[in-house]
């Protein structure tokens, strides 16, 4: 993994984390799964990003992997989240739009952590 791909999952992390604290200050009471996994995750990409700077190999398939999975959980939440606000819960609204924010950002930083590696072997192959 570059620097520049580490620096950015870190960011992402910092941002997780960030998002976290927002849903559960939204409804402290319902929401303390929010802060937990907003923060079990965003730690996680920090530490990936981290061990990527550093040149540990095994860093980018576990960052992808970790970003791959929180992404499909995030297009299932953001599903029943909408879902909701259509069948007339407003209050479910916040949580939804923070939701589809998390589900954005982790799809660019899927596409970041992808890019690279089809880039490289691109550029292997034009040299054969």
């Amino acid at each position: 993994m570059n620097t520049k791909t580490a620096r950015y999952l870190i960011f992402y992390g910092c941002f997780l984390i960030v998002m976290g604290l927002l849903g559960y200050l939204s409804n402290p009471e319902k929401a303390k799964t929010a802060l937990m996994s907003g923060g079990t995750f965003g730690a996680l990409s920090i530490l990936w990003g981290a061990l990527g700077a550093r040149g540990v190999r095994w860093s980018l398939p576990a960052a992808m992997t970790t970003t791959g999975l929180l992404a499909a959980v995030f297009v299932w939440r953001a599903s029943v989240g909408w879902l909701a606000v259509l069948d007339g819960h407003a209050e479910k609204q916040f949580a939804a739009g923070l939701i589809t924010v998390m589900l954005a950002a982790s799809i660019a930083m899927l596409l970041r952590l992808i890019m690279p590696r089809k880039t490289r072997r691109a550029e292997t192959a034009a040299r054969v």
